[in-house]
């Protein structure tokens, strides 16, 4: 195909562009995201050839459709196994003052109509704006396609005056959750210090900061007070892993 921007319609130019990304994500050995890049990429071309009616064009588009989606099955294999075999890891590193890394963003790729139960283990669950974090990352796993029954959230309980606001607020978002047929279930731990998400699709996620990885917003009326990808971040790590068998806390 012609490069972007050579007289081509806005379809063929978009199926190019997401394409060329695909490649180059899969030459950086970046093989999930190239992954989506290419069955993106497919669809935009099946459509540009639906719409050719040029019968030379046509078998062109067509062996080029072969050739992506030969590849793509090649990495969904690799990827498939990957995960079987326990193998799977992602690294994704949070810059300081980044912006981009809301929830949804970071966790959105792992969730679907397959998850129903969850696992937290993160100590700090205690302050308000943490509070107020942890009940963001409930309402994701409401909105999304995700069919959650139960929350496990393991956390260490506060020490000092704060405890009673813990408590409370975490008993709010109990019955809060409850009121959407969701359960959530608490654990508190002393020794806890490890911090992870774990769903029962195989996906776990730490998170060196744990939820509370982003920074206090400079004012309440400030970009990124209600809108967490706007929200710039403190640096940490998220490394992703595959467990076929995820165990529960």
């Amino acid at each position: 195909m012609a490069k972007p921007g050579q007289g081509q319609d806005p379809e063929s130019t978009a199926a190019v562009a997401m394409l060329t990304r695909a490649v180059e994500l899969d030459s950086e050995s970046r093989y999930q995201q190239a992954l989506v890049c290419y069955q993106e990429g497919i669809d935009l071309l099946m459509q540009v050839l639906k719409g050719t009616k040029d019968d030379a064009k046509k078998q062109n588009l067509r062996k080029k459709i072969t050739g992506y989606m030969d590849r793509a099955e090649n990495i969904k294999k690799y990827l498939d196994q990957e995960k079987e075999d326990g193998k799977y890891h992602k690294q994704i590193k949070i810059e300081e003052n980044a912006t981009g890394f809301s929830y949804e963003s970071l966790f959105q790729e792992y969730l679907n109509e397959t998850v129903t139960e969850v696992w937290i283990e993160d100590p700090y669950i205690r302050q308000t704006h943490q509070l107020y974090n942890f009940l963001r990352f409930c309402e994701m796993l409401i909105k999304r396609p995700c069919k959650v029954k139960t929350i496990h959230l393991l956390t260490s309980l506060d020490e000092g005056t704060g405890k009673e606001q813990q408590r409370s607020g975490l008993k709010e978002i109990k019955e809060s959750l409850k009121n959407h047929g969701v359960l959530l279930e608490l654990e508190y731990s002393s020794s806890i210090h490890d911090r992870e998400i774990r769903f029962n699709n195989g996906w776990m996620i730490k998170i060196g900061r744990g939820l509370d990885y982003f920074k206090k917003p400079q004012s309440r009326f400030s970009l990124g007070y209600c809108d967490f990808d706007l929200r710039p971040c403190h640096e940490t790590t998220v490394d992703i892993f595959h467990n076929k068998h995820t165990k529960k806390i």
